[in-house]
């Protein structure tokens, strides 16, 4: 049974996750696209950039989330209404966020990936969710990555059960196996933050191999994405492996959230998807209140999470959890 101290702990980490990734996705919005070289140096990263920095998207205002937020929300907006992963729900609630701007602050869509766009085609015109994302190796985006870990916040069944479901998420746009192990991974690797589990991310590893066959993952795209030379050559891609080794190496440099996301900016290119996902997983391990006030209070849109959060964390403190990542009483809800 937890104590009063523990379910705060754990209501801390939760809204910590699911803000952290809304608010690192925010601050890695304006150097979007920019060289790591053009960024600035890690002091000057915030919400607001330097005055003289070419900050992309030109009109969004200071604090906005992407895409990344939105369909985040999106996903969790989904499992909190149906009470599980039903892809034919959670995909329509993604059509509606890119042709009318749902869960989008300001219902402004100003950013959305190649992949996915062409995937919400393909949901347009009917295709079922299930066969809509890409297949090829091509096709392994960040785009399911970046979104998934509102799953693994809400998710209280067994270890299978979350792996099966984080690959399940991925397939509306991004079907290729190597992008559902990616979110299968770091759906594990956050239920052991939420744990405070030392050796999360090795025991995520443990974990996946251990189940990621039983539910299809092809072990051969498991050892791709756990591969531990790409610690050495992380870039901050859109390449999906790439983002989650960025995450983790802004993770291990970071002493707090601030770092984490500002190192996951540091390193150029997507930069808005490597803070969102170092950011969700930092706002875990830190919680609510390690992450700055200052950016707590410039995030935009608080409107659109606030319900969804308060659901998020009656629904996961309702399970009376022993804390290893297995429930007390198997099952989903």
């Amino acid at each position: 049974m937890e104590t009063p101290e523990s379910i705060e702990v754990r209501r801390d980490r939760l809204a910590g996750g699911l803000q952290g990734l809304l608010i690192g996705d925010a601050l890695g919005v304006p150097y979007e696209f920019h060289e790591p070289l053009d960024v600035p140096c890690l002091e000057q990263i915030d919400i607001d950039p330097p005055k003289d920095f070419p900050r992309s998207h030109q009109g969004v205002p200071p604090g906005t989330w992407s895409d990344d937020g939105a369909q985040a929300l999106c996903l969790l907006q989904s499992l909190l209404a149906r009470g599980t992963l039903d892809l034919g729900d959670f995909s329509r609630r993604l059509v509606n966020w890119a042709d009318w701007g749902h869960l989008a602050v300001d219902g402004h869509v100003f950013d959305i990936g190649l992949q996915t766009a062409r995937a919400i085609e393909r949901l347009r015109a009917g295709v079922p969710p299930e066969h809509a994302g890409g297949r090829e190796a091509f096709d392994n985006g960040n785009g399911s990555l970046m979104r998934v870990l509102p799953l693994a916040l809400w998710h209280t069944g067994d270890n299978v059960s979350l792996v099966a479901m984080a690959a399940q998420q991925s397939l509306p746009t991004h079907a290729h196996p190597r992008a559902a192990v990616a979110c299968a991974f770091l759906c594990l690797w956050a239920r052991a933050e939420l744990a405070a589990k030392d050796g999360g991310w090795a025991w995520a590893e443990a974990t996946l191999r251990q189940h990621g066959p039983d539910v299809g993952l092809p072990a051969e795209d498991i050892e791709i994405v756990l591969d531990r030379s790409w610690a050495t050559r992380v870039q901050g891609s859109g390449y999906v492996v790439d983002t989650l080794w960025s995450a983790r190496q802004a993770l291990d440099r970071a002493t707090g959230y601030a770092d984490a996301v500002r190192y996951a900016v540091s390193f150029g290119h997507d930069t808005d998807t490597t803070a969102a996902v170092a950011g969700g997983i930092a706002g875990i391990r830190y919680g609510l209140h390690g992450i700055p006030s200052y950016w707590r209070e410039r995030l935009r849109g608080k409107e659109l999470f606030a319900e969804l959060q308060g659901a998020l964390i009656r629904h996961a403190c309702a399970c009376d959890g022993d804390g290893d990542g297995e429930p007390a009483h198997p099952g989903n809800p």
